[in-house]
């Protein structure tokens, strides 16, 4: 049996989404894209989340009681795994690959990232810590990600909006997924601060989003 500290193969992968997609109705599970997404909101909280209060939401996005069908199993030991590698690579700041896939469609690469930027929007719906934290540099990583929304689902958000507008989208998605992984750490930076070490040295996480001209 791999242990925690084995990062999950292609394999393995594809098959946690099988799992997820076949938990019978009427749950509602994440997807492999939105749980990588839920499990880096879930890992920015200021204080640490338990796996007994964030595992449900895995298998419904309602939190409603799974009855332990087939396969949750399997599930929670591959999820406990990403989110260890996860945790790793957030808490030491290293470039991580999130869940995201390149689109067989035309998307935008903002829309594409969709999927996943709504399983970080979960998490901070579930655990409101680090958007109660209130500190200013919060707001343009999250813009960042946000910006993958429709302005119209964004609801009493003007200040992140405001942010939003004066971004330039990706054009890419190498960049799109460079702007994910810069903001999880610029987050990061806020909710699990680091100590300062000398002569500490992390891979940039990605590029600095690229502002239009003032209207």
């Amino acid at each position: 049996m791999k242990s925690e500290h084995d990062p999950l193969t292609d394999a393995e992968i594809g098959e946690l989404d099988d799992l997820l997609a076949a938990l019978p109705a009427p749950l509602e599970p994440l997807d492999t894209t939105s749980l990588d997404g839920y499990l880096c909101g879930v890992l920015l909280q200021p204080t640490a989340v338990a796996a007994t209060r964030w595992l449900p939401l895995v298998y419904d996005v309602e939190g409603r009681p799974s009855g332990d069908p087939p396969g949750t199993a399997r599930i929670a030991e591959l999820s406990r795994r990403r989110h260890a590698e996860l945790d790793r690579a957030i808490g030491q700041r290293r470039w991580f690959d999130p869940w995201i896939f390149e689109p067989d469609d035309e998307l935008a690469p903002a829309q594409a990232t969709l999927p996943w930027v709504a399983g970080f929007a979960a998490a901070m719906d579930a655990f409101p810590a680090l958007m109660a934290l209130g500190s200013p540099a919060l707001l343009e990583p999250l813009a960042v990600l946000y910006a993958a929304f429709d302005p119209d689902d964004l609801e009493d958000a003007d200040e992140l909006l405001a942010v939003i507008d004066t971004l330039e989208p990706p054009a890419e998605m190498t960049e799109a997924v460079e702007d994910l992984v810069r903001s999880v750490l610029l987050l990061a930076d806020v909710s699990r601060p680091l100590a300062a070490a000398p002569g500490a040295s992390r891979r940039p996480p990605a590029r600095r989003p690229t502002r239009r001209p003032p209207r």
